[in-house]
């Protein structure tokens, strides 16, 4: 990669070669200028800026010189690919002003990362899951009501991190447990297929997106039932925890994945996937318009659909 286009050293010998195309031409006679007349140090950006400013007020006159160069007399397709060059070539990027420190700190993560293995990611998301409901037991309620849940209150006082921390937050034993185990099957299997890093990324998407579901049902329904004047309790108000939007994702991408596989509802009914899947996508639908109090079916399609534009986006790739 090209990231430097003109240097002093090969303005110096280009004005070796011939000493009236570097002092007639508008191009090189700035740069050239620059150098013979200005001894500070010039940086990377200053000179291209220099001479993309020179490319572009004197183009015409620039083609017109080369003609009469003898390195460059009579080659069109020579002055075609210079002008190729100067389209192509990568000027240095914000990243490179960085400092060593943080450059280095910077790949020193992405390479512990790197090294982490499925079974690492998705042990690692159940032992967060784990302490979290442990959390519950010995932490202050209201904190954990203000950090660990997901609603519109806590979103309208500034708390926008409980879009994630609520997907590792569990109070009943039963709903840690029936969503731990999806993550441990259905997680291992999409780690396994396309990576750890997918895994985990998957895991957070379906958790903010299945967030984002709640709280627009939510924020509906306070709405609608202040119209009404009907309600017993701001819907606001109520807050939504869990993991269930971030492992529907994972489950919903595994039985896109693979209709036909054999999956065993309950743990005891054998059923292909897809049929699997209809029926939790529609029990979801149906939660929400029988308004069921206790589980929210807007969080799970929320991760529903991250499951499917996942899947579009992995099949538009393969095929």
């Amino acid at each position: 990669m090209q990231r430097l286009l003109f240097s002093p050293r090969f303005v110096s010998q280009l004005s070796k070669t011939t000493a009236s195309s570097t002092t007639t031409s508008p191009l090189f006679a700035n740069v050239y200028s620059h150098f013979v007349t200005n001894s500070n140090p010039i940086s990377r950006h200053q000179l291209s800026s220099l001479v993309l400013h020179s490319w572009r007020a004197n183009s015409t006159q620039l083609v017109r010189r080369f003609e009469s160069v003898p390195q460059f007399e009579g080659s069109i397709k020579t002055l075609a690919g210079l002008g190729v060059l100067f389209r192509s070539t990568q000027w240095p990027s914000r990243s490179s002003q960085f400092s060593p420190s943080f450059q280095s700190y910077r790949r020193g993560w992405r390479s512990w990362f790197q090294r982490l293995t499925t079974d690492d990611v998705v042990f690692g998301l159940i032992l967060a899951n784990v302490a979290v409901f442990f959390l519950w037991r010995i932490a202050d309620r209201d904190f954990m009501y203000k950090n660990f849940t997901i609603s519109v209150d806590n979103i309208r006082s500034g708390r926008v991190h409980t879009l994630i921390t609520s997907a590792f937050s569990h109070i009943d034993v039963g709903h840690i447990m029936s969503n731990m185990v999806g993550l441990y099957f259905f997680g291992i299997s999409t780690g396994r297929n396309f990576g750890p890093e997918f895994l985990l990324g998957l895991y957070f998407s379906g958790a903010v997106v299945g967030s984002v579901f709640y709280l627009v049902h939510h924020a509906f329904l306070a709405q609608m039932l202040k119209e009404q004047r009907t309600w017993n309790m701001d819907p606001s108000r109520v807050p939504g925890l869990g993991a269930s939007g971030a492992v529907n994702a994972i489950m919903l991408l595994n039985i896109f994945m693979f209709p036909k596989a054999t999956l065993y509802f309950d743990f005891i009914i054998p059923v292909p996937a897809i049929l699997l899947g209809i029926f939790l996508i529609g029990k979801d639908v149906l939660r929400i318009i029988e308004g069921d109090p206790q589980v929210s079916g807007a969080a799970h399609l929320g991760g529903a659909t991250v499951a499917a534009l996942t899947w579009l986006r992995v099949r538009r790739r393969r095929f």
